[in-house]
């Protein structure tokens, strides 16, 4: 499946973003994780179809209402077969 690694800068931990990301991506359809780093960033793998990747990179750009999402840089990787959507 289709692939990519958004890498989501701002207010973005302590803020329920990896909790929240987990909702959409169910919602959308789409597995993987999202973690944070300690950078202060937060590191989203997200695997499905296209329209769900775009849709997911779309609302990574706001995040929940608590966050002030600053960047959010995507790099597309080779096809992978993920499994659920968790946190870490």
């Amino acid at each position: 499946m289709p692939t990519a690694r958004f890498l989501v800068e701002g207010r973005v931990q302590g803020v329920f973003f990896r909790a929240s990301t987990r909702e959409q991506a169910l919602v959308l359809g789409v597995a993987g994780y999202a973690r944070n780093l300690d950078d202060g960033r937060v590191e989203v793998l997200a695997g499905g179809s296209d329209d769900a990747l775009e849709a997911l990179a779309q609302w990574l750009q706001q995040g929940p209402p608590a966050a002030r999402v600053t960047a959010v840089a995507r790099e597309d990787l080779p096809d992978q077969v993920l499994r659920g959507f968790r946190t870490a």
